[in-house]
């Protein structure tokens, strides 16, 4: 039997394991009706941190006022981003009907994360009973709220799935939009199949706020540039329960060239190895297993067919380009936001993946926009 038909045979194996498990999940939700109180906007606040820097930001913004009419939002900016600034006095002009209050900070200390340093800056002065965290470069839909206000009722915290939106433009987007899309389902929703959530996704995420004052607000974070794996291990440290939900959030970034989408997915890996360090050798073995090993599973058959070609091996690898096309699409389109298929550009997603990781590993320097940070193994951080 030939090494490429032993690979492909493997990958196809975690391929269908996952996709089948996330697809059960999708199902699950899918039949959970949302109830018609968590579609009161009004009881919601918005709390977006705001970053100067993406040409994108105005229209992102005023997509999620014009989504979410009847939230209240608390933008929150630093007092010398000029950009952001402009770009939020335009959308409140665009919508003065809308209930936005602007915070304007002073910059972040070092050592402490200046996301949570604005959260933290907010929280007093939200009076709605659900505060939902959403960053600057995503848009949440009316349905998508509801379903994660819903999911409160049985948890404490509850956290979209991401889509992103790369508009075509050029192929770093592209690229990037294929990792976020081909993984989402496969890396939030099938683990759930076996075990609660490990992390959360930290676009969009939602609490009550008197449950998130209880557990100290989002104090305890502030030196953890991972916020979302912080805020993660801190519910659960207060004996809460996340809820990992359905509800999708469109992510729009603006890649200006290759080099942005590799300070992108260096950033996305670096915070995948703090996430892996901290976990039980069960667990780590497991997301090793089901996220680690399928690249290069896909290396391996790949270099073993050119090495050795072979009808067997050439059968099998086939039928793995056209399942692993298949089944993101397949979950994409049943959780309603289908992107346009990029077999080639998805293909070579994946093949990057260890190359990132590799690169996580070695450079512990991360560029966040404008700013850069040196991140330390045990999560915390200070500016470079």
């Amino acid at each position: 039997m030939s090494v490429a038909l032993v690979c492909a045979c493997a990958y196809a194996a975690l391929l269908a394991l996952r996709g089948a498990c996330a697809w059960r999940e999708l199902r699950r939700q899918h039949a959970r009706p949302v109830p018609p109180s968590a579609r009161r906007m009004q009881d919601v606040a918005v709390l977006q941190p705001i970053l100067g820097g993406d040409p994108r930001l105005r229209d992102v913004l005023g997509a999620t006022v014009h989504a979410l009419p009847l939230a209240r939002f608390h933008w929150l900016l630093d007092a010398d981003d000029a950009q952001a600034l402009a770009a939020v006095a335009a959308v409140r002009a665009a919508y003065p009907g809308a209930a936005i209050d602007v915070c304007v900070l002073p910059p972040a200390p070092d050592g402490c994360n200046p996301k949570i340093y604005k959260l933290e800056s907010a929280l007093p002065q939200v009076q709605a009973p659900v505060c939902l965290v959403l960053d600057d470069d995503a848009t949440l839909s009316a349905d998508a709220l509801a379903r994660l206000v819903a999911a409160l009722d049985a948890a404490d915290l509850a956290t979209a799935l991401p889509g992103y939106r790369d508009d075509g433009e050029r192929w770093p987007g592209r690229l990037l939009a294929c990792f976020v899309n081909d993984n989402a389902a496969l890396t939030y929703l099938a683990p759930l199949a076996w075990a609660p959530p490990v992390s959360i996704n930290g676009m969009c995420y939602a609490l009550r706020t008197e449950r998130l004052r209880a557990i100290g607000g989002f104090l305890p974070l502030r030196g953890a540039l991972a916020d979302d794996l912080a805020m993660a291990d801190h519910v659960r440290a207060q004996g809460g329960r996340i809820a990992q939900t359905i509800a999708p959030v469109a992510v729009r970034t603006s890649l200006d060239g290759p080099a942005h989408y590799v300070r992108q997915m260096h950033r996305w890996m670096l915070f995948a190895t703090l996430l892996l360090h901290r976990q039980p050798p069960r667990t780590r073995a497991a997301i090793v297993l089901l996220h680690g090993l399928p690249p290069l599973l896909l290396w391996a058959m790949l270099v073993a067919l050119a090495w050795r070609p072979g009808l067997a091996g050439a059968v099998a690898v086939a039928g793995v380009l056209a399942l692993r096309a298949w089944v993101p699409w397949a979950l994409q389109r049943g959780l309603g936001v289908a992107s346009a298929p990029r077999p080639v550009l998805s293909l070579l997603a994946e093949l990057l993946q260890p190359l990132h990781v590799l690169h996580a590993v070695c450079v512990r320097t991360v560029r966040w926009r404008s700013r850069r940070y040196r991140v330390h193994a045990d999560g915390r951080f200070h500016a470079a």
